[in-house]
């Protein structure tokens, strides 16, 4: 393999890599590309390695001496400390995101996002191990242009509901609104982080993702997941698609997101990686800001893309309004916008997102219907009585 070199010039020098969380969908394309295009060893420590099995198997494959997976949960088990003291660099994916259990489990939530990732932080400020820690653009809260009167035209203004990294306010709901406990728990445990860097001098670096979306993501419920699972809005969305049936759209799908696709992010957090001394310290935005639609929009265009690649004509009734309450249960809460600013990340990374939003769509269902079509007609179909 070439030397590779990183922004400023440099040899990257081959490092050994702590990933918590490598089972996982941002894991495994993160794990793909440090195999494939890096000499960089990986520790994979998940509970779960299905979605990394054929980087592990057979013995034969060209990374095989660089890639370890080590069955743990973070939770209690006396292993962490002494791997994250064997690598260079912890990454910390491991995380409960799942916007259905914010609200219906809270506590495993808190506990999942900021006391589990506890130990991680400890333990790499007290070994001088530099992190990676992932947060969520969901610490953001709601955007300042929500609270503004419906026919403010500051409405439409960026500086109301752009995000910001350094400047952007994190404003949520009322403690009862449950729905930000995944939000305060990770911004708690963001501001730990930042202040072992300024007191105890820990090389970290914070990353925000703005709905990383592609192959591998979340479940589909009654397939790889349970029966009553409720995934995020895309895994939710190619369920129905998948069982031909009408897109629940949220208190009638009016939230506007913006969607990146994995593999542009995944280059991002491999600019972080391998340019340290350009990424220790930040916090960054990865999303596409160009990829901003409503979630009504998105079921629409999903809806157009899944009857391109299934072949399958779209239903006559695509979508149907179902309330918030109805669907997540009480206390949930949302918010109106979330669009990154990515001035930082441009900046110190000159990293920028390619895919347009409806091919990021057709690659994730693409799979999304190579992968689930065929074990989804076998469930729906009743067996007869004799």
């Amino acid at each position: 393999m070439a030397t590779r070199m990183d922004l400023d010039g440099r040899p990257i020098k081959p490092i050994t890599i702590c990933m918590i969380g490598a089972g996982g969908f941002i894991g495994s394309h993160l794990c793909e590309k440090l195999m494939a295009e890096t000499p960089h060893k990986v520790l994979a420590l998940d509970v779960y390695n299905d979605k990394i099995k054929h980087l592990l198997e057979p013995d034969s494959l060209p990374w095989a001496d660089r890639i370890q997976f080590h069955r743990l949960n973070i939770k209690h088990d006396s292993r962490l400390e002494g791997l994250i003291k064997m690598a260079d660099l912890t990454i910390n994916l491991a995380a409960i995101c799942t916007p259905a259990d914010y609200n219906t489990r809270p506590l495993d939530t808190i506990y999942s996002n900021f006391i589990d990732a506890l130990p991680v932080v400890k333990y790499c400020s007290e070994n001088n191990k530099r992190l990676i820690h992932f947060s969520t653009c969901e610490v953001y809260g709601k955007t300042i242009g929500s609270f503004l009167p419906k026919d403010s035209p500051l409405r439409q203004d960026p500086a109301y509901y752009v995000l910001k990294e350094d400047v952007s306010p994190c404003i949520f709901g009322s403690v009862e609104k449950q729905r930000w406990s995944y939000a305060c728990a990770k911004q708690l445990i963001e501001r730990l982080v930042y202040a072992e860097g300024a007191e105890n001098g820990l090389d970290f670096t914070i990353v925000r993702p703005f709905n990383w979306i592609g192959p591998r993501m979340d479940f589909i419920p009654g397939i790889d997941g349970p029966s009553e699972g409720v995934p995020r809005v895309l895994a939710c969305f190619s369920n129905n698609l998948l069982r031909r049936e009408p897109l629940k759209l949220v208190d009638g799908g009016q939230s506007q997101r913006t969607f990146v696709y994995i593999k542009d992010a995944i280059e991002a957090v491999l600019l972080m990686i391998e340019n340290p001394d350009r990424a220790n310290g930040q916090i960054f935005n990865v999303g596409n800001p160009n990829n901003e639609v409503t979630v009504k929009q998105l079921a629409e265009m999903m809806t157009e893309v899944y009857a391109k690649v299934s072949g399958e004509p779209p239903l006559e009734t695509p979508t149907v309004d179902v309330s918030s309450q109805e669907f997540y249960g009480e206390g949930y809460d949302d918010s109106d916008k979330r669009i990154p600013d990515m001035t930082i990340i441009n900046r110190q990374l000159g990293w920028n997102p390619k895919t347009s939003l409806w091919n990021l769509l057709e690659s994730t269902l693409t799979y999304q219907h190579r992968t689930y079509a065929e074990a989804i007609k076998k469930s729906m179909v009743k067996p007869t009585a004799s």
